[in-house]
């Protein structure tokens, strides 16, 4: 602890902030989910996530603003993690955020206030950075008694926030504090900004105030934004009197976990101290993403939770930890946490229950893939592995491409990932060629034959039967203006009532009859456009484009495959009761005789689990 100002717990941090701006009439807003509401973001990783539609105008609120301890998971910089100690994967994020409520004189005046009266830490330690051209915040740091020397002007690319080429925009304003001399890079020339240790950021004040054109015209906004962050384990550092956001006390405690499964003591070697950090920074998000729902998988945020755990498994074995053990952990994140964060302890078992899956899963496959690669290299002396190898790892033996370029890197070497890429290109193709081909085709013929057709009015939600319009004809492959007995085609009505095959549920079959003749409908899809396609033969007589029909949908097998839609939705239920509300549907098929039901978990289902899904 630093004699100068007093020593905070991360938990008396949080609550100091949040109470701060809850008595100046600021509302609370609990933490988000990991998975935002959002389909532009992987994972949440700001405060502001929550409140997007709130800065977009879509939304008011009656309070003059907001504040929240958001948690996050930034990804950009996975393989920077363990390197130093001031990178983390998982983060809180403290912020208070107005959307016209609060002016840039009083958000200051606040984070002035809070800084330097409720967490005491001394002025000549502070420094505040501004846009070049913001002489506003400037002469308001200087109205509450900071020294010019410690305010520095920055450029855009420092202290200015766009969301774009055109759009809302505006300065922003950072908060630093100096952890002295002696941890500093020893440049006269060394202030905020510098990328050593000495000056850490611990808010940044962004004032939303600006609409740039696109052209570099700025025009004041009605009602101005304003948006802080200030990381809560880095104030901590500070609070604390560490220069390593691993020496936090709450992720501290994890490290001394992981240390005691180990036999290492942080801070024995350069090798072990980065193994600790990778798996202690790891094991905090990927239990916090779990419990919001994530489950491992091969793509998108899936596959970074895989890839973290990954990750923290093989560092694991670094350190001479020969078995699986990262769910025990678990146990020292959720005591650390629980308070702020109650879900971890309810979700316990299950977290460890994932996490345990996965890391049993990769031990499994790890020694022969460690094997392979050291074969290959055992016998080449490129200084780049070919991508066909990398593949074969990853397709093999579960290796990820990320993994096997830190390993090579690790030993100065690369990966040919565009032809990995390629290789891993041509499977999902491939793979989706045998998805298509596995199905049946709504018809054989070119698409286009269709276009220009109005999108059919779909009636059977309401009834089975419909008096309506043969509006095309498609015979091989090409417009017809008629077709006769015997005849396989494909037309499209008017109106129909027969249901096209979506959702994983079939399309609906039938009868069409005319003046002239009656065509057995086989199947019904739907083009891009809406339009109905009506698998179909020609029974008897003869049918012409234009010509009056009625269409009567299978009234048996309509509500055979009803029935299984419904068991699909009971059966959804039954898993989520059973395993758990992480349980997603990832796929279906319905038909008139049993329903198929793909779903998220992370292993297969035991006998007393599957016999409980049956029950229910």
């Amino acid at each position: 602890m630093s004699a100068d100002y007093p020593s905070m717990t991360t938990a008396e941090i949080r609550s100091k902030f949040l109470n701060f701006f809850e008595e100046r009439g600021l509302k609370l807003y609990p933490s988000s989910s990991l998975v935002p509401d959002d389909p532009s973001l992987l994972l949440a990783n700001a405060g502001m996530n929550q409140f997007k539609e709130y800065y977009q105008g879509k939304k008011t609120m009656k309070e003059i603003g907001a504040i929240s301890c958001q948690k996050c998971v930034r990804t950009n910089d996975i393989d920077c993690i363990g390197e130093d100690g001031r990178h983390l994967s998982f983060f809180e994020m403290l912020g208070d955020f107005s959307f016209g409520g609060v002016s840039k004189q009083q958000a200051c005046a606040w984070a002035f206030e809070l800084i330097t009266k409720e967490f005491k830490l001394p002025l000549d330690r502070l420094y505040f950075t501004v846009f070049t051209e913001d002489d506003e915040t400037h002469d308001v740091w200087r109205s509450l008694g900071v020294a010019e020397d410690h305010i520095s002007r920055l450029g855009e690319d420092d202290n200015f926030w766009a969301a774009g080429p055109t759009g809302p925009c505006g300065p922003c304003s950072e908060i630093y504090f100096d952890m002295g001399e002696e941890v500093g890079c020893g440049s006269p020339d060394c202030k905020p900004g510098c990328d050593c240790d000495r000056f850490v950021e611990v808010w940044n004040l962004v004032f939303t105030q600006f609409e740039n054109d696109g052209h570099n015209n700025y025009t004041p906004l009605d009602h101005p934004n304003i948006d802080t962050g200030m990381g809560l384990e880095r104030l901590a550092c500070v609070m604390q009197g560490v220069d390593n956001l691993f020496l936090v006390d709450t992720v501290q405690n994890i490290m001394r976990h992981i240390s005691r499964i180990a036999g290492v003591e942080y801070g024995a070697g350069e090798k072990s101290d980065i193994s600790l950090r990778v798996i202690t920074d790891h094991i905090r998000s990927t239990s916090f993403m779990i419990s919001d729902g994530v489950m491992p998988s091969n793509e998108g945020r899936g596959y970074v939770l895989r890839r973290l755990l990954r990750r923290a498994a093989r560092h694991g074995r670094l350190l001479g930890i020969n078995r699986p053990f990262l769910s025990e952990v678990v146990d020292t994140v959720i005591q650390e946490n629980e308070k702020a964060y109650p879900e971890l302890r309810e979700k316990s078992a299950m977290i460890k229950k994932v996490i345990s899956f996965e890391e049993e899963s990769f031990y499994k496959t790890i020694d022969k893939g460690f094997a392979l690669l050291n074969g290959i290299l055992d016998r080449t002396d490129a200084t780049i592995l070919s991508g066909e190898d990398a593949f074969l790892l990853s397709d093999t033996f579960g290796f990820p491409i990320d993994l096997t370029k830190e390993i090579l890197a690790e030993k100065g070497m690369a990966v040919d990932e565009e032809r990995f890429r390629a290789l891993a290109l041509k499977q999902r193709e491939t793979a989706r060629a045998s998805r298509k081909n596995a199905g049946a085709d709504a018809w054989a013929g070119d698409a286009d034959v269709l276009e220009g057709l109005e999108k059919t009015a779909f009636a059977g939600y309401t009834k089975l039967s419909t008096e309506t319009a043969v509006t095309a004809l498609v015979k091989d492959g090409a417009r017809a203006e008629s077709a006769e007995a015997g005849d396989e085609i494909v037309l499209t009505l008017a109106e129909t009532p027969f249901y096209a095959e979506s959702g994983g549920q079939i399309g609906d079959s039938g009868v069409i009859r005319t003046d002239s003749c009656t065509i057995r409908v086989l199947d019904t899809t739907k083009n891009a456009s809406g339009v109905y396609v009506h698998k179909a033969v020609v029974e008897e007589g003869f049918v012409r484009e234009g010509d009056a029909a009625e269409a009567s949908v299978d009234a048996e097998r309509r509500f055979a495959i009803m029935r299984n839609h419904t068991a699909a939705h009971l059966l959804q239920a039954a898993l989520r009761t059973v395993l758990g509300d992480h349980v997603e549907q990832a796929g279906q098929l319905v038909n008139e005789q049993a329903v198929r039901f793909d779903f998220t978990h992370f292993s297969a289902l035991t006998d007393e689990e599957l016999l409980a899904v049956e029950r229910l």
